[in-house]
Parts: C-alpha cells; sequence; structure tokens
C-alpha cells in the first residue's frame, strides 16, 4: 500500500512569520500534534511539534550547580538554545525541513512504519518536488492495517509469496517448498530453524489474498535424511 492512498492531505499549516504562541494555541484548540510551516508556494519549510514549544518551558528549569556541572557547562550552546525556544515565530521555533525525515506518495506504508520506528517520530511529511501535499500518521498506519486485502487469484498469491520469500534474506529456507490451492498456502519440505518456520508461517498467513495456511513443514533436527 503506498502513502497517496492513505495520508492526511488536507494538512493545516501556517506562515513563517506566525507566532510561536499562536501556533500552541494553533495546537492545542485543534487537537493536533504539530504543524507544517510551510511558504506562499506550500514549500515546506519545517515543522512544529508540542515538543519543540514546550522545549520553551524546559529552558527555564535552572539545573542544579556544582563542580562538574561548572566543569562542561557550555554557556554558548545553552544561550543559543534558550533563544531559539523562547523565539518570537515558527521560524525561529520549528525544527528545520533539511533535518526532517520526509516521504513522497509512492512511499509504501511498510517503509514509513519503518521510519517513524528508526528515527522516533509521530509523522511523516509526504512532499512532491518540495511541495507538501500531506502527512502520514501513526494513526494513519494503523487504519492501513484494517484495510481488508483484495480478493487474489491462486497464481498472484504464488508470486506475491515468492516474491517476499526472495526479498527477506532471513525467509530463503532451500528446503522448503509451498504451493496454492483456493487461496490456501500449503507449506511443505524441511526447516532446520523453529523462528524462520514460524516466520514463513507469518509470511504466508499475511500475503495478500491468502485464505489459509496449511503448516506441513517437517523439523529438519529429527530427519537424519535431510540434506
Amino acid at each position: 500500500m503506498k502513502l497517496g492512498d492513505i495520508m492526511t492531505r488536507n494538512v493545516i499549516a501556517v506562515p513563517p512569520d506566525t507566532p510561536a504562541l499562536a501556533v500552541a494555541r494553533l495546537l492545542a484548540d485543534r487537537g493536533i500534534s504539530a504543524v507544517p510551516v510551510t511558504d506562499s508556494w506550500n514549500m515546506l519549510l519545517g515543522i512544529v511539534s508540542e515538543a519543540d514549544l514546550i522545549h520553551r518551558l524546559a529552558v527555564n528549569d535552572v539545573p542544579a550547580g556544582g563542580f562538574l556541572h561548572a566543569l562542561f557547562y557550555d554557556r554558548d550552546r545553552a544561550a543559543a538554545e534558550y533563544a531559539r525556544a523562547h523565539g518570537a515565530t515558527a521560524a525561529d521555533v520549528m525544527t528545520h525541513e533539511a533535518k526532517l525525515i520526509t516521504v513522497t506518495e509512492d512511499t509504501t506504508a511498510e517503509h514509513a512504519a519503518l521510519l517513524i520506528e528508526q528515527h522516533k517520530v509521530r509523522r511523516l511529511p509526504v512532499v512532491r518536488d518540495g511541495l507538501l501535499v500531506g502527512i502520514v500518521s501513526r494513526a494513519d498506519l494503523l487504519r492501513a492495517l484494517l484495510v481488508p486485502p483484495p480478493a487474489a487469484t491462486d497464481a498472484e498469491i504464488r508470486s506475491r509469496f515468492a516474491a517476499e520469500v526472495a526479498r527477506l534474506p532471513w525467509a530463503d529456507a532451500p528446503y522448503v517448498f509451498f504451493d496454492v490451492v483456493d487461496a490456501e498456502i500449503s507449506l511443505y519440505g524441511f526447516c532446520h530453524s523453529a523462528a524462520v518456520r514460524e516466520g514463513l508461517h507469518a509470511l504466508a498467513r499475511n500475503t495478500p489474498g491468502v485464505r489459509a495456511v496449511a503448516d506441513r513443514i517437517t523439523d529438519a533436527a529429527s530427519n537424519h535424511h535431510a540434506i
């Protein structure tokens, strides 16, 4: 599934000269956790998130003193951080586009989920030639899980499952083979790894169009004739 099918298209955005406190009010009133910052052409400039604005409170807390604090305290860095957190406009406090993880409409939902996990973010801006065209959030990806898979022929299921087995390095089990009849995948052969066997079963079960999975794999550890 591509992000163009599940992303939120009607995105609330603000211009860079929007007062920072007005952005905070917008997030609170609309119940959203972030807002993109764009120019008049809808070019993505950055994002202001709850975290960016809450940081304004955090930098007001003065850390405890002491010898180690005095030794490692970076006065210039602290001053710059304070100035940024207390910026007057969205442009002052936003996370700039160059530091954002962005995606396109053709990015798959699976890859977007991986990016969100890896970078520990809650949303990804969707851009086309630098222009903001949407946002995909964790909620959008959860809804993608609920979309029922389309019906498929046995040939289509066979092709999809074989392609995934070839794509995933762990799924290379040379003594395992399969067949598809009436949208049911049957797994046969020998497997030396319980984890790989379980993974293949899950892979078959989640192949679009599959109705059922029959696991007829033999544990290779108990068969002395396996090569």
